[in-house]
């Protein structure tokens, strides 16, 4: 919101919001009764939610009538947006320059479909919400793939992790120089 980054960065940010009753990616949320969290069963198929579907829709129409750089499209998201982050360039590979889940997960084996995008994935080493293994999987995958990939795990931070990630003096650097 400063004036002197946004010189430094001009965008056009969007920030749409999941409602309640839905979800960004098209993942299964169960309660495992043994461990008391949530497990996570990310699919790597299967239609788009109603809310990913609108949020594709809105991108495109933004991209349609604005001046958008094209070479130039980012995507980030926390926690189900983090989630959702790796659900978008899922099913747009070719759209994206550059993304940054935090504290979110993914289906690995997209990996391999997502590669050609640049990576910073967050994530809070304690977290208690979303567990750090799912980020940590998909770091792995994208490396495998050959991804262009960072990834940054917080030692002691739990869910918040976003207060670190975008404390990064290197985040807005690093995402603009992302280009397709």
């Amino acid at each position: 919101l400063k004036d002197s980054v946004r010189q430094q960065y001009p965008a056009i940010v969007v920030f749409p919001q999941c409602p309640a009753n839905s979800f960004w990616s098209n993942v299964q949320v169960a309660f495992d009764s043994v461990t008391k969290q949530r497990k996570f069963n990310f699919r790597s198929d299967g239609e788009p939610t109603i809310a990913m579907k609108l949020a594709q829709e809105l991108l495109y129409k933004i991209i349609d009538e604005y001046p958008v750089n094209k070479k130039q499209i980012y995507v980030g998201g926390l926690s189900m947006g983090g989630m959702g982050t790796f659900e978008i360039v899922r099913r747009n590979p070719k759209l994206f320059a550059a993304a940054f889940p935090i504290c979110g997960g993914g289906a690995p084996s997209t990996a391999q479909g997502i590669k050609k995008v640049k990576w910073w994935v967050f994530h809070g080493e304690v977290d208690e919400v979303v567990p750090a293994a799912w980020s940590q999987e998909m770091a792995d995958a994208l490396k495998a793939a050959g991804a262009d990939v960072k990834y940054s795990l917080y030692p002691g931070v739990n869910h918040n992790s976003w207060d670190n990630a975008f404390a990064e003096p290197g985040l807005l650097p690093w995402l603009f120089s992302g280009k397709k």
